[in-house]
């Protein structure tokens, strides 16, 4: 089977609150230690490692440092979702990205003991200059590309919905991406020398969303068609020979009376207990057709202008050497 991939943005409560508009989350709210437990539960259940984005800010709060840590010991990846959540990267000067990303991985690394290898931009924004930074400091692979043609709508959705003043809505202008990122490839590839991109996985052809979030939309109007239009899309894929890189978020294990505060959120009257068997369902598909985990094999397993000096999918030394070593994993 070839390498697929399963990534989970670890966008805490606070995050949420400040995209939205909402006032608080400047206290840095988390649910990170509630959710957290349910997460690694399931992907114990299932013996499948994957791959985590966190947050710089919240690696850089000890009250979260046990949850995150908590991650590495299972096994999993640790990635780089950028130091304060905002998806405007691409109007940081060159000073502030560096900035943010020196905070990030300093964070990162005393919170969980691994050097990020991935990053994907918040609310998937990023830029030539992002990419070439992420070159300079040894990234394999960036995440940041949604190949959509649904974005400019949901974008156009959060606009309507939320609570925020016209200079913070032309921040986030590339909200959920652009309609050209809907032309780019569905498989990993590189985007420039020795930087691999891994994109969010639509729908072959049609280009819908399939990541969790939007399947328990779905699921919240009808279950018979959330699971149709799951079959339909992992058939394409196959068809297509896309080895899905799914999206998760902590949301698709929380719902409205574990955070009431986010009751405003789609999904969040569902029980958390129906999203984690949905979640349960969509994991064991995907694993009967590809040899799932997380990114960072996912990332090598792409044809590069130095493909040679990557070690393959089925070669390569287990994720769990690079979390113990990190500082050799980016050497």
């Amino acid at each position: 089977m070839s390498p697929a991939s399963v990534s989970l943005d670890l966008d805490n409560q606070w995050a949420y609150l400040k995209t939205q508009g909402i006032d608080g989350w400047q206290d840095f709210p988390s649910y990170l230690d509630l959710v957290t437990p349910r997460i690694l539960s399931l992907l114990s259940e299932l013996n499948l490692p994957i791959t985590f984005f966190v947050v710089g800010k919240d690696a850089s709060l000890e009250k979260n440092h046990a949850a995150l840590r908590s991650i590495t010991e299972a096994g999993h990846e640790i990635a780089n979702h950028s130091f304060l959540h905002e998806p405007w990267l691409h109007l940081y000067s060159d000073a502030e990205l560096r900035a943010d990303f020196e905070q990030t991985e300093a964070a990162l690394l005393t919170a969980t003991g691994q050097r990020p290898r991935g990053f994907r931009g918040p609310g998937f924004s990023t830029s030539p200059a992002v990419r070439s930074l992420l070159v300079e400091r040894g990234y394999t692979y960036d995440a940041s590309l949604f190949p959509t043609l649904i974005g400019p709508l949901a974008r156009a959705w959060f606009f309507l919905t939320c609570k925020l003043p016209p200079e913070e809505k032309a921040k986030r202008s590339k909200l959920y991406g652009s309609l050209s990122d809907s032309l780019s490839s569905l498989h990993p590839y590189e985007i420039q020398p020795s930087l691999v991109e891994v994109p969010v996985t639509t729908t072959p052809f049609f280009r819908p969303p399939i990541h969790l979030s939007n399947h328990l939309f779905l699921y919240t109007v009808s279950e018979p068609l959330a699971r149709l239009y799951w079959r339909i899309a992992i058939t394409l894929c196959r068809l297509t020979s896309t080895a899905p890189s799914l999206l998760l978020h902590p949301t698709d294990f929380l719902d409205a009376t574990d955070v009431p505060a986010m009751a405003f959120f789609p999904g969040m009257k569902l029980p958390s207990a129906r999203k984690i068997a949905l979640v349960r369902h969509t994991l064991t598909t995907l694993q009967k057709h590809w040899h799932l985990g997380p990114m960072l094999p996912h990332a090598q397993s792409a044809p590069t202008s130095s493909s040679s000096s990557y070690p393959s999918p089925i070669s390569s030394p287990p994720l769990q050497s690079a979390i113990q070593n990190p500082q050799s994993a980016i050497s």
